[in-house]
């Protein structure tokens, strides 16, 4: 009888037949809440982002406690989700420079086609993430067998509702929507996190973008073709690193010789509202090259260049080369910095060279630098092509920190007597982005004296050396800026600039929002307008240059519906 008790119980015991004791698997659980919650302190933060960081990690351990009542599963899945995500996190940032979004997991799991393309562009990290996936399941199939200590649900359902309101403080009190903090600052796991609810609130809506819901109206014709008289100018757009005027501040002491360098070639001031203070350049990047704001993708918005990318159709590179425009960019810094190789080759540009392309030596080389490749390529372009050339090119000089001096064996004015330091070497590098600039205008003329050029430049946002002339302390935050609806921090410049060329009449406005600079682009340059562009412009007029907060907002909403219903901007 005894014998055949061992053998039943032999033949019916587990694979692993030593379990463990309940006080060793609760110890193994106190040890695994201590490690998140010093991973948590680790990745910096306050107290209320480390709080929240590790409420939201106990809270799917007690809903997986509820399902299975076994706190070793519990420990290992929380433990095991906790690796994952910092290590996806991680190789997401080595590749793009960009943090992980919960989108990256809903776009992933959304589509077939979206699977066969990671699996193609990142086999290695296809395989990791089965295997690691793979590995979760074999050990939390083990610790089932192992785990002896055993919650009560009662208890479980008492703990999930106190450890989900932790996690709803610490998002109340910490800073979940940072303007630029998922970029400058090492919270993977906690902005992870932090990006479920605003992507469950894109999916609730059905859309990434704020559109109508429907509308009676037709579709935009997908555009073939452009209709071409003679041969159109050469375009180049010139992205000036963190520029503003500073006859915007009638409190600035400079030298005036600075204030024909925003002046466009009719004499004109013409100023620019952009959608980002001090920093995200991409940003007003984004709005230029899709003709869409930023700011209509919510809290999606700081995202939007990586989530969209091959997402929008009749882009302003795609209307130029239509046209039959070659489209180059010459960017400073790596293509991975926020993807933004694959989100400029997405939306039309033929060609991109970026700081290792143009064999840069730091990330802050002079305007000149850019300027002189950009020249370089048009040489060999203009001998071997007769395609009209559309050169975008982002400058960096004029970029923070102010700190230090830049180049200070380049004697050139800064701010007069009185001038705060940092201003001062801002105004020096506004001083030699406007010698570059006439070096870049008279090098056109010299060099390629039968060639036509519109030249439209534009300051992608204030750098932070306005604070206080805006009524703000110095140690106030990017966020509080944006936060304070101080519509003054918002307004930059461009300015249309020709060699050769006899400018066509465009609009003007006291002020235009920056998702319209595109299509003032290709009306100077007298190319026919795309229906959708041609809406931009309609748009432009009945809102006096307002995009975003157009008085008349359902108009906006429904020229987004019109997009997507066209196939020309994909919502999800």
């Amino acid at each position: 009888m005894n014998g055949q008790k061992v053998n039943e119980t032999a033949a019916g015991a587990p694979l692993f037949a030593v379990p463990f004791a309940p006080r060793v698997v609760w110890g193994l659980a106190l040890l695994s809440t201590i490690a998140i919650a010093a991973y948590a302190w680790s990745c910096g933060g306050g107290h209320a982002d480390i709080l929240f960081t590790t409420a939201v990690a106990l809270t799917i351990g007690s809903l997986v406690l509820l399902i299975f009542r076994r706190v070793l599963v519990a420990t290992l899945f929380v433990t095991a989700l906790m690796t994952l995500i910092s290590l996806a996190a991680f190789l997401k940032h080595l590749e793009t420079d960009v943090t992980l979004h919960a989108y990256d997991v809903v776009s992933l799991l959304s589509s077939w086609s979206t699977v066969v393309s990671f699996w193609h562009e990142h086999r290695q990290y296809a395989i990791a993430l089965m295997v690691g996936l793979a590995l979760t399941g074999a050990l939390t199939w083990a610790a089932y067998s192992l785990d002896e200590a055993r919650a009560r649900r009662a208890h479980t359902l008492a703990l999930f509702p106190l450890l989900a309101f932790m996690a709803w403080i610490g998002a109340s009190l910490k800073d979940a929507d940072r303007h630029t903090g998922f970029y400058y600052e090492d919270r993977r796991v906690s902005f992870f996190f932090s990006s479920w609810p605003e992507t469950i609130e894109a999916w609730w809506r059905g859309s990434l973008i704020d559109a109508a819901a429907h509308i009676r109206g037709t579709n935009f014709a997908s555009p073939a073709s452009c209709k071409i008289v003679s041969k159109p100018p050469h375009i180049i757009l010139i992205h000036q690193e963190s520029v503003v005027p500073p006859s915007h501040f009638p409190s600035l002491n400079y030298q005036r010789d600075l204030d024909p360098f925003f002046r466009s070639h009719d004499g004109k001031l013409r100023k620019l509202r952009v959608e980002t203070y001090g920093g995200a350049s991409w940003l007003t990047e984004f709005s230029v090259i899709t003709g869409i704001s930023a700011l209509s993708f919510g809290n999606l918005h700081q995202f939007v260049q990586t989530i969209m990318a091959g997402k929008v159709r009749d882009t302003l590179p795609q209307a130029l080369d239509r046209c039959g425009y070659h489209n180059v960019a010459f960017h400073p810094m790596l293509r991975i910095y926020l993807s933004i190789g694959k989100f400029l080759t997405s939306e039309g540009m033929h060609e991109v060279f970026d700081a290792k392309a143009q064999a840069a030596k730091s990330a802050t080389e002079r305007d000149r630098f850019y300027y002189s490749n950009a020249l370089s390529y048009m040489e060999q372009h203009f001998k071997t092509s007769s395609r009209p050339l559309f050169t975008f090119i982002e400058t960096m000089a004029t970029h923070g920190p102010y700190s230090y001096t830049y180049m200070p064996e380049v004697n050139v004015p800064g701010g007069r007597s009185g001038t705060h330091p940092e201003m001062h070497e801002y105004l020096r590098r506004l001083a030699m982005a406007q010698q570059d600039y006439s070096f870049l205008r008279a090098d056109l003329a010299r060099r390629f004296p039968g060639e036509q050029f519109v030249i439209v430049s534009y300051g992608d946002h204030q750098p932070l050396t306005t604070l206080p002339l805006l009524g703000f302390r110095e140690d106030v935050t990017i966020e509080d800026v944006m936060r304070s609806g101080n519509d003054a921090a918002l307004i930059t410049y461009y300015t249309i600039d020709v060699v050769n060329y006899r400018l066509a009449p465009v609009p003007d406005f006291e002020i235009l929002d920056v998702p319209y600079l595109g299509t003032i682009l290709l009306e100077s340059a007298g190319l026919t307008l795309s229906e959708a562009y041609r809406e931009r412009k309609r748009l432009m007029t009945i809102c006096s240059g307002r995009y975003h907060t157009c008085s008349r907002r359902r108009e906006i909403l429904q020229f987004h519906r019109r997009l997507i219903d066209s196939g020309l901007l994909d919502a999800l």
